[in-house]
């Protein structure tokens, strides 16, 4: 307590003495450095888990007992979110979104390290999946909590958020631009000029964490040895039509496989164990999908592809290149289904390295398989590998940038430049014309919980039916009479008095502008039950329903005033007015903090 006292009265302090924007950029400092240690953490435990597991062990076809090491790492992740998270997981980028457009950008602190230990397990035992939406999702929370307990407003919070995602990136590839456009790319397109200096100060921050500590060969990094060559143009164009094509192939795929897995939702060790089964056949056949496979793409880019034939039940074929060529293909689309087995068996990682993945064997089999005709000029094979990498991940991520900037960062320079935008724009191009939204995002967009670039449906996901209810309304009982009704008029202010029944049910509504008329009759209808006066409501509002929801049954009615119930009883009344004005100065708020 002494400790936490203490802290706030430092923050206090450091608060009243800089401005609202330098106590961002001290945050974002913060976030950056505890994101990328965060992400160094998780690099470095999931390294050593493979190395302890696969020490002196070369993955020889004949030593079967490897293959049931990813089958562990699902049953102890699957066991782990059961016993510690009470089941309660989210994975991804559409995780922090949700969070974003529906709990103001409030992550539970679990998450802090939750996905630390659950990605290292599934993957240190080999699972196909990636280590980088946990880093994500980590960093995400971490700027979360960062915002929480400092007390920051929505806005901030948000950005911190994304400055811990942008941090992780930047530190799992050593790449700051590459996470600073994911940043904006896939969290927060909507973001101003201004929070492009916390992003980028966040993100260096967490990868010079990278650079000082992480060892080199942890890292992804290429030494391009082929400069670019115009008149491969073309080429690139086709590679990033193919990349497309390839990017829709994955999304479908990847919902197909793990749809096979929901009717086991509820038993989740035969699910992981089912998973991890599958897993252990395709890792037999193919090798280079255990774990995240990094290595096998630098074995690509590096022109060593015999590698990853020479311990397999291939390794006959280690130097027939028609064959090698066929397997770099069907690899390319068997990763698919490896990493939605490893995630839907219950394992936790992300899409982002096996989509880096796929975008190298295909690049790969792409330049391998013109190059074997003869009838052009030589296409350089490793150049032709890392733009791929671009391409898918710019089709499934919906974030071109990313995937230019990021290919471009772990190369060490820019010489590729021109194709990764040829190739990224067009596979993303190709994608998008056949889904409108990315795998990550499709289900909120569906539900309207994406809001990313629309400044009016994002304000108005912070409004709450619980905050504008207005209860003033005077209420009349099923069994009143005309003459009980005028007295209750007689000392309301309002013109609408709800009628219930006597458990509270909402059964009508009673317009004050509906009668005036008859009042000034009572002797002729003064026995009348009230009840024959109501009419029944345009609409009712839901106590839990969304504001969106909300304000799509004023416009489809034109009311002014609609009720609200909860379980069928009555609450209270909102009315538009009431929504516009907190709107209205929520709004004012928003801008006030640009």
């Amino acid at each position: 307590m002494w400790l936490i006292r203490n802290y706030y009265n430092f923050i206090q302090f450091i608060r009243k003495n800089v401005s609202n924007r330098q106590f961002l950029i001290l945050s974002s400092i913060l976030v950056g450095l505890s994101a990328g240690i965060a992400a160094v953490l998780l690099k470095t435990f999931t390294h050593h888990i493979q190395s302890i597991l696969t020490h002196d062990f070369h993955f020889k076809y004949k030593d079967y007992f490897y293959l049931i090491f990813p089958a562990i790492g699902i049953v102890l992740t699957v066991t782990y979110i059961k016993l510690f998270l009470k089941g309660k997981f989210g994975r991804g980028a559409s995780h922090i979104l949700l969070y974003i457009s529906r709990k103001s950008s409030l992550m539970e602190r679990v998450t802090m390290y939750s996905h630390i230990i659950t990605s290292a397990l599934t993957i240190g035992f080999g699972g196909s999946a990636g280590l980088e939406a946990p880093i994500v999702v980590t960093g995400a929370a971490i700027g979360s909590n960062f915002g929480r307990i400092n007390m920051v407003s929505y806005k901030d919070r948000t950005l911190l958020l994304a400055c811990g995602s942008a941090a992780g990136i930047a530190a799992v590839f050593n790449a700051p631009i590459a996470g600073v456009m994911f940043a904006l790319e896939v969290l927060i397109s909507e973001a101003t000029i201004s929070a492009f200096i916390p992003l980028i100060i966040a993100a260096a921050t967490g990868a010079l964490c990278s650079r000082v500590i992480l060892q080199e060969k942890i890292l992804l990094f290429f030494s391009l040895r082929h400069p670019f060559n115009y008149l491969n143009v073309p080429y690139y164009i086709a590679l990033g039509i193919l990349s497309g094509l390839v990017s829709l192939y994955y999304a479908r795929m990847y919902n197909k496989v793990e749809n096979l897995f929901k009717p086991l939702e509820q038993r989740n060790y035969l699910k992981s164990i089912t998973g991890g089964l599958i897993l252990a056949i395709l890792v037999f056949i193919f090798p280079p999908l255990f774990g995240e496979g990094y290595e096998s793409i630098k074995f690509l880019a590096n022109g060593k592809i015999n590698k990853l034939l020479e311990n397999s039940v291939f390794s006959q074929f280690s130097y027939n290149q028609n064959f090698i060529i066929a397997f770099t293909g069907a690899i390319a689309l068997v990763k698919v289904i490896a990493t939605s087995v490893t995630l839907g068996g219950g394992g936790n990682g992300g899409s982002f390295a096996p989509s880096l993945f796929v975008g190298a064997f295909l690049g790969y089999f792409f330049s391998s398989f013109l190059n074997s005709f003869d009838i052009i000029t030589y296409l350089p094979q490793e150049n032709f590998t890392l733009v791929g990498m671009a391409g898918i991940l710019s089709g499934v991520m919906y974030a071109p940038l990313t995937g230019i900037f990021l290919i471009a960062e772990i190369t060490g320079g820019y010489e590729l430049m021109i194709p990764l935008m040829i190739v990224s724009a067009t596979s993303y191009i190709i994608v998008k014309h056949f889904e409108p939204y990315s795998m990550d995002t499709k289900e909120l967009a569906q539900k309207g919980y994406l809001l990313r670039g629309n400044r009016d449906k994002t304000i108005l996901t912070l409004l709450n039916v619980k905050e504008i209810i207005e209860k003033d309304f005077v209420c009349v009982q099923s069994d009143a009479t005309i003459m009980q009704l005028t007295e209750i008029i007689a000392h309301s202010k309002r013109n609408l008095f709800p009628v219930l029944d006597k458990n509270g049910s909402l059964l009508g509504i009673i317009v004050l502008e509906n009668i005036r008329e008859l009042l000034f009759e009572l002797e002729n209808y003064k026995d009348m039950p009230a009840i024959d006066l109501m009419n029944r409501p345009q609409a009712v509002i839901d106590l839990e329903e969304e504001m969106n929801i909300v304000m799509k049954k004023f416009d489809e009615t034109g009311a002014w005033n609609l009720p609200v119930v909860k379980d069928n009883k009555y609450i209270g009344f909102v009315s538009k007015s009431s929504i516009f004005s907190k709107y209205r100065s929520q709004l004012l708020s928003s801008y006030s903090e640009e």
